[in-house]
């Protein structure tokens, strides 16, 4: 299983982002999705998941600006994130809990991060 993320860069605060992570390889089903960040010196947090039946849930420092979503049969997961702020600078990875076609149990698979910079 890999996951490929997209859609980082620069952006000003105010400003909008939409982040993609796309998995591929041999996938039998791939449960709950989730983006997760590290701020510079900071710990990795949670930023939102969404499980495979779309119940989301978000990070308090976002919610109300970002929207997650799925396509289950392109096995791709996006985070729209709106009005940006400072803080929001940070390394954005996904995440997905997922079972190989050649394992019966599932378990976490994480892309390559994207650098998200937010200025003023």
């Amino acid at each position: 299983v890999q996951l490929q993320a997209s859609g980082g860069g620069l952006v000003q605060a105010g400003g909008f982002l939409r982040l993609s992570c796309a998995a591929s390889g041999n996938i039998f089903r791939i449960e709950d999705m989730g983006w997760y960040r590290q701020p510079p010196g900071k710990q990795r947090e949670l930023v939102a998941v969404i499980s495979k039946d779309g119940e989301t849930y978000y990070a308090d420092s976002v919610k109300g600006r970002s929207t997650i979503s799925r396509d289950n049969a392109k096995k791709m997961m996006a985070l729209q994130m709106n009005n940006l702020k400072l803080d929001d600078t940070a390394v954005y990875s996904c995440k997905v809990g997922a079972r190989p076609t050649d394992s019966y149990s599932f378990r976490d698979y994480w892309g390559q991060g994207t650098q998200v910079t937010v200025s003023s």
